[in-house]
């Protein structure tokens, strides 16, 4: 098949059947979806399926074409792989190829089977493969730790959400544990193994439920991206969030709790998020937002923070966080405000019911929500209109109270201490203006109704005049000072503000933070779509968000640290003076994180330099003698034998040349330990599994150490007994050879006149090997010291070497995926064992 000219060919398509454990029926349903593609007239081949033996999976591919595989031959034997050449000529629609993360046979063109696949979809070829949720490698550790076995085979995460569908594989614990009684699984002589290793109940329920979860991870996320794609900002109730708000006060706790509950009931996810008010009318103190903290991570809840630019901006920025997360249910704290507060400010719980659209609000009552005045709750814009609206009213009030009440049972003095209690009023609820106002106003209402000659503008008495004046002065010192006093609880509120959010992220770093957690909170706080760090002459060095900025001029904010190296860029809505105070803080945290990080990397790398050189001290110091002490006993033996002035016999010359020989095996053996131990620091050992049948193996080690010593450990040889059985491992051939070797010797060295046993069985999908002598052992709590280089426990004879034979054996077993042990032989002795994955 060619493509034309100039034409760009279309990649196929990646459907993927995710498998819970093995066994659930996987390549069973990839069978099944290829006869019914089948039948709908698609060209579909089989490349690779793997039936384990399954006669019912077996009988599905009959009906289906196949395309032979390649068969791929690596010591001494030939493997069939995938071929993709033959696939590609053949060019069909669809295939089919079991395993995706299968580790190819070494001289392979690729070395996983994924990547053979990518080679399929480029070439537009749809693929339908199948994989175990044990095999992907976000879940590996977690997998080692429920099952206590390390899959050696993993496929990256990324390739598996790349696929355009993927359908989930799952039976229930019992009914797989009834398909694998019943032979369905594995062959009988294996069915005890498995129900009581891998295939345990407790085992089964912990993968099938990280199956569910990591599949509705991409279920989401893939919501996600289609949200963005088609610009959809209203809430759909795919998966049940609840998002509760909290101020940090003593109701907080309470609030968090109740959501707990509600999001349990549903199985939601629960976030706590934190608006921090941008007039800064609630502050909240660190110990009260670490206990809101704590409780947050004990009910397994997320905690975020949001910027409110005003007190109408809350019930926005809350909603716009609720939004942003998609989430179906918002609990809030009720106010205990009266209804005379009610007129001038409806609250924030009112807003946020009339704005949540299809989010429901949960409106939660709690003891501890605070009876805050009336006077309190009102915005600064709201007092200004107020004070305007006193300056008219209030002094009119007071004219109207006088004339007509009071006028005959005062005089001129008590009048006018009535206006002069109306001006203090309206000075003090601020502004100098409204207050001279409301002085003027009384003057003139004074003078006109209530100074005699009344009724006119005539003044004719100075008293009067003085009066007038004495209220102009007084409403506009104390109006003075009131807006004095707001100015600086202005500021002071805008200051707790600060500090809260410099807390916050002082807090994040503290907790150790990374540089993109630290962006990602400030992404978050201030509802920006992206945040990134700039690095003069560098670029771009982190960021978050989609769509980052990667220049000064590209930026809707830009903030400048201080010695003009980092710019911190973000993108979003544009972000006021005052947020960049807090912003210029951050910045150069986020800068200190930078410039942390590479301090870290100069000092890893110092520290490796500091490791090279002691290994190489310790080295130079203990190759010094051990290579000294072989080489005088063979330069002793080679003079000996040149020496003209001795007559050697022919027993003396053979014992001579075994002297020799033994000092250069020696020689041998330590240049090949550091050969091997180089290797193994400069991670550059590469060891080919597949399957080693350990009778094979263990008896070319026992040769190779008959070939390669002399006296008294070739002549132990015969003490050594051997009881592996028809045992396979999944190793390399080798370095296992090695491995034996190393320990078998290291026992004959030790353990002189014991007898020696080298054991091996499998347990479940392990098999662990042991060698066993029954010598001297090592003092306790040795037993990890064994293992480091340049150790020889015990030892007294400088002669056997530098101690890195078990050194070089735990690297090589630890390169094959395993473990090395060692431990007190009952009655006396030391027992190394070696656990390796057994061969499929």
């Amino acid at each position: 098949m060619t493509d034309r000219p100039g034409s760009q060919r279309k990649r196929g398509e990646l459907r993927i059947y995710l498998g819970a454990a093995p066994g659930v029926g996987k390549t069973y349903a990839m069978l099944g979806e290829a006869h019914r593609r089948l039948e709908r007239g698609t060209d579909v081949v089989a490349a690779v399926v793997e039936t384990h033996g399954r006669k019912k999976t077996a009988d599905l591919i009959e009906g289906i074409e196949t395309v032979p595989p390649k068969l791929v031959e690596y010591r001494g034997k030939q493997f069939p792989e995938l071929d993709v050449e033959a696939v590609l000529r053949r060019a069909p629609q669809v295939v089919l190829v079991d395993e995706l993360a299968h580790t190819n046979t070494p001289g392979s063109t690729n070395p996983k089977r994924w990547q053979d696949v990518e080679e399929l979809l480029a070439a537009g070829i749809t693929v339908i493969s199948t994989v175990n949720v044990q095999h992907l490698e976000s879940l590996n550790d977690v997998v080692t730790q429920i099952t206590g076995i390390e899959q050696q085979e993993k496929v990256p995460d990324e390739i598996v959400r790349a696929a355009d569908q993927i359908e989930l594989v799952d039976i229930t614990p019992e009914a797989l544990r009834r398909r694998l009684a019943h032979g369905n699984v594995y062959a009988p002589e294996r069915v005890d193994a498995a129900l009581s290793n891998y295939f345990r109940r407790g085992n089964l329920t912990a993968l099938r439920e990280l199956a569910l979860l990591w599949l509705a991870d991409q279920v989401d996320a893939a919501l996600e991206r289609y949200r963005e794609e088609n610009q959809i900002t209203a809430t759909w109730e795919a998966r049940e969030r609840v998002v509760v708000a909290v101020t940090g006060g003593a109701e907080s706790e309470t609030l968090v709790r109740r959501a707990s509950r509600i999001a349990s009931k549903s199985s939601a996810e629960l976030l706590v998020v934190h608006v921090v008010r941008g007039d800064g009318l609630s502050g909240v103190s660190a110990p009260q937002m670490g206990r809101v903290r704590e409780l947050a991570v004990s009910l397994g809840a997320t905690l975020h923070t949001v910027v409110g630019d005003s007190v109408g901006g809350v019930p926005a920025a809350l909603l716009d966080f609720a939004r942003d997360e998609n989430a179906t249910q918002l609990v809030i704290g009720t106010s205990r405000r009266s209804r005379w507060a009610r007129i001038f400010d409806e609250g924030i719980g009112a807003s946020v019911v009339q704005q949540s659209g299809p989010i429901d609000v949960h409106m939660v009552t709690h003891p501890e929500a605070r009876k805050e005045s009336l006077w309190s709750r009102i915005s600064p814009r709201q007092r200004h209109l107020t004070s305007w609206l006193a300056a008219a009213v209030v002094p009119s009030a007071v004219c109207a109270l006088l004339v007509l009440l009071l006028d005959p049972f005062l005089g001129v003095g008590g009048e006018s201490a009535l206006f002069f209690i109306g001006v203090l009023v309206v000075a003090l609820l601020g502004g100098v203006a409204p207050a001279t106002l409301s002085a003027v106003l009384s003057g003139v209402l004074l003078n006109y109704f209530l100074i005699e000659p009344r009724h006119t503008f005539t003044i004719a008495e100075p008293d009067n005049a003085i009066t007038t004046v004495v209220l102009l002065a007084v409403a506009a010192a104390v109006s003075v000072l009131v807006d004095n006093a707001a100015k600086r609880a202005r500021e002071a509120r805008r200051a707790s503000q600060e500090a809260e959010l410099l807390a916050l992220f002082a807090g994040s770093v503290l907790r150790g933070a990374d540089l993109e957690t630290l962006l990602e909170r400030v992404r978050e706080t201030y509802a920006q779509r992206a945040v990134s760090m700039l690095r003069v002459n560098a670029g771009i060095v982190a960021c978050v968000g989609d769509n980052p900025c990667v220049d000064v001029d590209s930026a809707d904010t830009a903030i400048e640290v201080g010695d003009d190296e980092f710019w911190m860029l973000m993108a979003g809505r544009k972000l006021p003076a005052r947020d960049r105070r807090v912003l210029t803080a951050v910045a150069k945290q986020a800068a200190g994180l930078v410039t942390q990080r590479e301090l870290a990397e100069e000092a890893g790398k110092a520290e490796a330099i500091s490791q090279a050189d002691e290994l190489r001290r310790s080295l130079l110091s203990a190759v010094s003698h051990d290579l000294r002490t072989p080489l005088a006993a063979a330069k002793a033996a080679v003079s000996s034998l040149r020496s003209d002035d001795i007559d050697f016999s022919a027993e003396d010359t053979s014992e001579l040349l075994a002297t020799i020989e033994e000092s250069i095996d020696q020689l041998t053996a330590l240049v090949g330990n550091l050969l091997d131990s180089s290797r193994l620091a400069a991670g550059v050992l590469r060891p080919e599994l597949g399957p080693v049948y350990l009778e094979e193996t263990v008896q070319r080690a026992l040769l190779g150490i008959s070939k390669g010593t002399t006296g008294f450990r070739r002549h132990g040889l015969d003490r050594v007994k051997v009881e592996v059985g028809d045992t396979v491992a999944k190793a390399d051939s080798g370095l296992l050879e090695r491995v034996l070797a190393n320990l078998v010797d290291n026992a004959l060295r030790y353990a002189p006149d014991s007898p020696i046993r080298v054991t091996a069985g499998q347990v479940g999908n392990r098999v662990l090997i042991a060698v066993v002598d029954e010598g001297p052992g090592i003092p306790r709590d040795n037993e990890d010291r064994l293992f480091a280089p340049f150790q020889r426990l015990g030892d007294q004879d400088t002669s056997i070497g530098v101690g890195l034979g078990l050194s070089v054996a735990r690297g090589f077993v630890e390169a094959m995926g395993g473990t090395i042990s060692a431990t007190d032989t009952p009655g006396g002795g030391l027992t190394v064992e070696i656990d390796l994955a057994a061969a499929s």
